[in-house]
């Protein structure tokens, strides 16, 4: 059964808390963090959960209000046991399709080739480097998506 992709709602919060932990450890987002960013939804944060009964995999967007600036894709992550089984692309495609017409940026460390290829596969290209961002000098990789470059793509 492949999850629901769903808008992410006030009682999800713990479990994306538990689950940001879970998938990136020391870097993982606060759970005061996290508030925030529910407080923003309805304004400039979408939060798609992907659902098996509990949320398995999330995708967060800044989504300013202007058409013209740029969609920021903040933050994705599937759950170790689902990852490599289409969540992923699901979570890609649903965030994009809230995209339509605009351009969306995002960044990603150098090192992190499975995210990398996702993002290529669903049209992202290079378009800038931060020299030595992340802790132990790893670069962060700036990728924009266009609409018009958008490649029709299901789940891997």
């Amino acid at each position: 059964m492949r999850p629901a992709i769903r808008s992410a709602v006030t009682s999800d919060l713990e479990a994306l808390v538990a689950l940001d932990q879970i998938c990136f450890g020391d870097p993982a987002w606060s759970a005061e963090s996290w508030g925030a960013e529910f407080a923003r939804l309805g304004t400039d944060r979408v939060v798609l959960v992907a659902d098996e009964g509990d949320p398995v995999g999330y995708v967060v967007l800044l989504v300013p209000p202007v058409t013209e600036d740029p969609v920021e894709l903040l933050r994705i992550a599937v759950s170790p046991a689902e990852r490599r089984t289409g969540v992923g692309g699901q979570l890609m495609t649903a965030a994009l399709q809230r995209c339509a017409g605009r351009t969306v940026l995002l960044e990603v460390a150098a090192g992190n080739k499975s995210a990398g290829a996702l993002y290529r596969g669903f049209g992202f290209g290079e378009i800038s480097r931060r020299r030595g961002y992340y802790a132990g000098g790893e670069d962060a990789v700036i990728m924009q998506w266009q609409e018009q470059h958008r490649l029709e793509r299901v789940d891997e």
